[in-house]
């Protein structure tokens, strides 16, 4: 096995989490290794092309899904440099207040360790050096923080049109909150509102990792290695971690290191987790509370379409959409229905793919297919709620008896969502089509099924070492020297994008490690 010269810090994943870890790490001076399973994307691997966008996606060991509301994994995790952050769609909502505190105002779920206010400070400095799209003011359900430094992103025939739906119900819309430049912003262009975002962005308009942290780290001084697929975090004879252990060309190789950051999927940092025990963790690493991998969610995700006379121009604008409405936990206008959800409203669509026009109604083919994509790629609406919130304990990440090539367990997921939460998701589905009709659409549908969206949880943060994973820095309780960075430390989603949380919470855990580091190396 060949052993690479001990370092600093290793960190697995080169994704949002792992980008920011890097960049703030060796900007302290510190030797920084970036260990990626994927490829090692650049910039010019960024095609404006519905095949290559898929490449982008999840490409990594196959992830097993049961229980009764099964998990979509692959379009939502990435492989390469970005993670799935080069892929995603840019929406950056900050999560609520109450979100941080649901157990304690509602009796339900569970909170995290720090407040909202712990960690405005850092939502508002990601904002000014990434730059979000969106009007503060007219977001009536934001909390407190910065404006945002850029005006909100240009509304197109569908955004008018919805927005007049919902303002028939007495629902009030504001501009999505996009990390896409609606004007030019620190040296990168404003968008030219083509609908590739799910491309990466090859001009740089939404903020991904190529343009920001990444970037940063690599001006920095931080290594970025490709094709290293992580199989173990090494331990000492004190339980301790001293690297990892992983394979490039097919050979095993070890990465020593003062420090282990994992900050890869939210199921594959569970996965790498309960992979790792030995002797002093016999269930896994860092799972003396038995949770490591429990308190999975996922959020309900509840698209809806609806044909206009007039044109919608849906080829136009962003994958994300143009407007949104969000609500709170609880609404007295659906008290079977617990959960914070948003809609995003007026999404840009291809004819085809995955989020495409002939998606919309899988249940027709031929004639009929090519008759509707020839109506709809002119006068077709759309928009996607996403709603969640409630963790609970049986949902969760376990290790399968099926293994990867490199002969390691296999990831399986178990979910299914509470019934409040699918009252929820039937609740979104009702208000949606009647959006869409009051906004003067002929017909309205959404999705028969309960889909999944953005998934969080598995090695959640908390103050009690029986009752959480890591502190509220991403640190292990039981291994002083491992941290985790990632949607997987959120104690629960509150129905909104996780990337701008994901982003705060690294970049709080980062400057606490540099601020720290004899604590986190003794």
């Amino acid at each position: 096995m060949t052993v690479e010269q001990k370092v600093d810090a290793v960190i697995v994943g080169a994704g949002a989490a792992g980008s920011v870890y890097a960049a703030t790490l060796a900007a302290a001076g510190k030797k920084v290794v970036v260990l990626e399973a994927g490829p090692p994307w650049t910039i010019a691997d960024l095609v404006s092309s519905q095949i290559w966008a898929r490449r982008l996606k999840w490409r990594g060991a196959s992830v097993l899904a049961t229980g009764e509301h099964r998990i979509g994994h692959n379009a939502g995790a990435g492989s390469g440099f970005g993670g799935a952050a080069l892929h995603h769609y840019g929406t950056w909502p900050r999560f609520s207040e109450e979100n941080f505190e649901i157990r304690s105002r509602f009796g339900r779920g569970l909170d995290w360790p720090i407040t909202y206010g712990d960690l405005r400070p850092w939502y508002d400095r990601v904002q000014a050096e990434v730059g979000i799209a969106g009007d503060a003011e007219a977001e009536i359900w934001r909390p407190a923080g910065d404006p945002y430094p850029m005006p909100g992103i240009k509304r197109f025939a569908q955004g008018e049109l919805l927005a007049r739906g919902f303002a028939k119900l007495g629902l009030p819309t504001a501009p999505l909150p996009v990390i896409v430049n609606s004007v030019p912003y620190r040296g990168r262009p404003a968008c030219i509102y083509d609908g590739w975002c799910d491309a990466g962005c090859p001009t740089g308009a939404l903020g991904n990792p190529f343009f920001s942290y990444f970037r940063d780290a690599q001006r920095a001084g931080a290594e970025f290695h490709a094709d290293s697929t992580i199989t173990r975090i090494l331990t000492d004879n004190r339980g301790r971690a001293r690297g990892v252990e992983y394979y490039r060309d097919g050979e095993p190789r070890e990465q020593a290191a003062d420090v282990v950051i994992v900050a890869a999927s939210t199921v594959e940092n569970i996965r790498l987790l309960l992979n790792s025990g030995g002797s002093k963790h016999s269930t896994g690493l860092a799972n003396s509370s038995g949770l490591v991998g429990k308190y999975l969610l996922a959020e309900c995700a509840v698209p809806a379409w609806g044909l206009f006379e007039e044109e919608t121009e849906p080829y136009m604008g962003i994958n994300a959409g143009q407007l949104m409405y969000r609500e709170g936990y609880v609404n007295k206008r659906r008290p079977n229905a617990f959960g914070g959800y948003q809609w995003q409203i007026g999404n840009s669509m291809k004819p085809n793919d995955l989020f495409g026009v002939a998606m919309t109604r899988p249940n027709i083919f031929g004639d009929a297919l090519h008759d509707f994509l020839q109506t709809s790629s002119h006068h077709i609406g759309m928009m996607i709620g996403f709603g969640g919130g409630i963790g609970e304990r049986e949902n969760r990440v376990e290790l399968d008896s099926s293994k990867d090539h490199f002969g390691f367990p296999l990831a399986r997921t178990v979910h299914r969502f509470p019934r409040d939460i699918v009252a929820l998701s039937q609740y979104m589905k009702a208000q949606g089509e009647a959006a869409i009709a009051a906004a003067g659409a002929y017909e309205a549908w959404s999705s028969g099924q309960l889909n999944t969206g953005h998934v969080v949880g598995g090695t959640i943060m908390g103050n009690d070492p029986a009752a959480s994973v890591t502190d509220s820095f991403g640190r292990t309780h039981d291994v002083s020297n491992l941290v985790i960075g990632g949607a997987s430390l959120f104690p629960c989603s509150g129905g909104a994008g996780p990337a701008y949380t994901i982003h705060a919470v690294a970049l709080r855990s980062a400057e606490h490690m540099v601020a720290h580091w004899s604590d986190y190396t003794a």
